[in-house]
């Protein structure tokens, strides 16, 4: 089974969708049978490559009522973390910054790496943004993260350094805009359901079981007629 999850990592919601289909997952008998894709989503397009202020200072302009609104703004989500095992105390203090050189790496990842390394990044990379509030549109602070979950740093810093992968990014862009996601997190599962929002765990458990049944029918076996079986001769009787 695979499941395609289209996010941001700057999206609060998206980092706690992840922890909850990974609690569904570990309640699921298939589960080593799942293979997980991340993709591109961008909040924010026209967000600074360099940063020049925190979440909460752009939330308190872009809204009205300075740093302090902004930091009680992100203080529901905040909890709503904690209630997953996620701390997002410094998460008012993240940089608003863009986030297309994060998707590039996450793209180089899968590429690596495979599904398993993209995974690992996908995990950095939130938890850099939200438990430490590191910039994460920084080359240094990506090429950091990136290689810490085993990315090599040569070909890090050329991917950095260039446009390679924003025709993936894109694509992906352009396919959540052709399923009608119109925010993340986007979940795919099979490419039987769509999923949208970071769902209750119970949901994204039925959902799983759901595809797995449909993928995997029962055969339905009609009863009745003479068989030989393993002690049997043709009869049904003792060989």
């Amino acid at each position: 089974m695979k499941i395609d999850i289209w996010s941001d990592v700057v999206c609060p919601w998206c980092y706690i969708g992840k922890r909850r289909l990974e609690q569904a997952l570990a309640g699921f008998e298939h589960a080593d049978d799942v293979e997980i894709i991340w993709h591109s989503f961008e909040l924010d397009p026209t967000a600074p490559a360099v940063s020049t202020e925190s979440v909460a200072e752009h939330l308190g302009r872009k809204y009205g009522g300075g740093e302090a609104a902004g930091r009680q703004m992100v203080s529901r989500v905040t909890a709503v973390a904690g209630e997953e095992g996620l701390s997002f105390e410094r998460y008012p203090d993240a940089r608003h910054a863009n986030t297309r050189d994060a998707h590039r790496l996450v793209h180089l990842a899968l590429e690596v790496g495979g599904p398993v390394l993209q995974g690992r990044l996908e995990e950095a990379l939130f938890a850099a943004n939200f438990t430490r509030a590191d910039d994460v549109a920084d080359h240094d602070v990506l090429a950091r993260i990136a290689v810490a979950v085993g990315l090599p740093e040569q070909r890090v810093r050329q991917v950095l350094a260039s446009r390679e992968f924003a025709d993936a990014v894109d694509a992906d862009i352009a396919q959540a805009a052709a399923y009608g996601a119109g925010g993340v997190p986007f979940f795919v599962i099979d490419q039987r359901y769509g999923v949208s929002g970071a769902q209750p765990v119970e949901v994204f458990g039925q959902v799983l079981e759901r595809a797995w049944t449909e993928a995997h029918p029962a055969v339905e076996v009609v009863a009745g007629g003479e068989v030989c079986g393993p002690d049997g001769g043709p009869d049904g009787g003792p060989v």
